[in-house]
């Protein structure tokens, strides 16, 4: 089982362990505002291979990289105006950019999945200072296996990855609870959305000065995390727009409405009773454990509002109900 360290009471001894263990090439858990990363030396081939056999991740689906700052970020990829605008609105947050290369950047093209872009973030509080003191980039998906639902507490990460990995540094629970948002800056200026996520898209285009263009459900390429149709899924079928619930199903509601049948439905979850969408955001994965874990058949949910961060929460629902491959 794996090693659990309380960066709260234990700040110090995490950072020299975690800094250990990524020395060796082996990958860690660690928190970060959005979910639980599994974060393992972006500059290694080994430690990213690792990553990939710990999650069961398919090598076309690239890695985010994190760094300390927006100047570490500078020494690995290159900024057009709009990104450095983005960055320093928003970093550290989870916004993640998609940035070109600089050649010879020492970043692993297994982190890239052989693209001649990489995904860069600049996490808040503590994933950010082992980052500062490990003096290399992050590649750091979530810490779960791959397509599975994301982990939003130390708890999660040892019941899927504790028998596979050696350290998980316990930081609570995420603030945020869905990943970062994923925008890329094309050569004409366009701004595209990849991935919607923690930061809401309406800020984005405020700060940009544009609006984001805003791609299909599934893309024929894999430019970022996410994009694969289906991702983010439990064990049991995910039905959307759910107006009834049945004694074999579990129930995923919104806004303290009541639906057909709940009296019945193997476990009734709200993920904000009050409307609200934050609340709503950092309840997902966990209730679709809690959902999953209850035996059910299919798990029924409700329409979610699609504005503000409605819109990432919709996305990732819409992925775990997709065509299983």
């Amino acid at each position: 089982m794996a090693r659990h360290i309380d960066i709260e009471h234990q700040r110090e001894t995490a950072l020299k362990e975690a800094v250990a263990e990524l020395s060796l090439g082996m990958p860690i858990a660690l928190p970060t505002e959005t979910v639980y990363g599994l974060a393992a030396d972006a500059t290694n081939p080994a430690a990213i291979a690792r990553i990939y056999e710990t999650k069961g991740r398919p090598q076309f689906n690239p890695l985010i990289c994190h760094m300390a700052d927006i100047a570490m970020a500078e020494r690995y990829a290159i900024f057009d105006v709009t990104s450095r605008k983005l960055a320093e609105a928003f970093w550290p947050g989870p916004l993640t950019l998609v940035l070109p290369l600089k050649q010879e950047s020492g970043i692993h093209s297994l982190a890239t999945a052989g693209l001649d872009t990489v995904g860069v973030r600049v996490p808040q509080g503590f994933a950010g200072d082992l980052i500062r003191h490990f003096d290399r980039p992050l590649a750091a998906p979530s810490a779960n296996s791959s397509g599975k639902i994301s982990p939003t507490s130390a708890a999660h990460v040892e019941a899927d990855l504790g028998s596979k990995i050696n350290l998980i540094l316990d930081g609570g629970t995420a603030a945020v609870g869905v990943e970062s948002t994923i925008v890329k800056v094309e050569a004409d200026g366009r701004i595209r959305l990849l991935r919607p996520g923690g930061v809401v898209t309406e800020d984005i285009e405020r700060v940009a000065g544009a609006e984001l263009e805003r791609p299909g459900q599934a893309s024929a390429a894999i430019e970022a995390p996410g994009m694969l149709a289906s991702h983010y899924a439990p064990g049991a079928a995910v039905r959307l727009g759910a107006l009834s619930v049945t004694p074999d199903e579990a129930l995923i509601r919104f806004g303290g409405h009541a639906v057909n049948g709940e009296d019945k439905a193997r476990i009734v979850l709200d993920l904000s009773p009050s409307g609200d969408l934050a609340e709503a955001a950092a309840n997902l994965f966990d209730y679709l454990k809690a959902a999953d874990a209850s035996g059910a058949d299919s798990i029924a949910v409700t329409t979610i509002p699609n504005n503000g961060l409605g819109e990432a929460i919709n996305d990732r629902l819409s992925r775990a109900a997709a065509p299983r491959p």
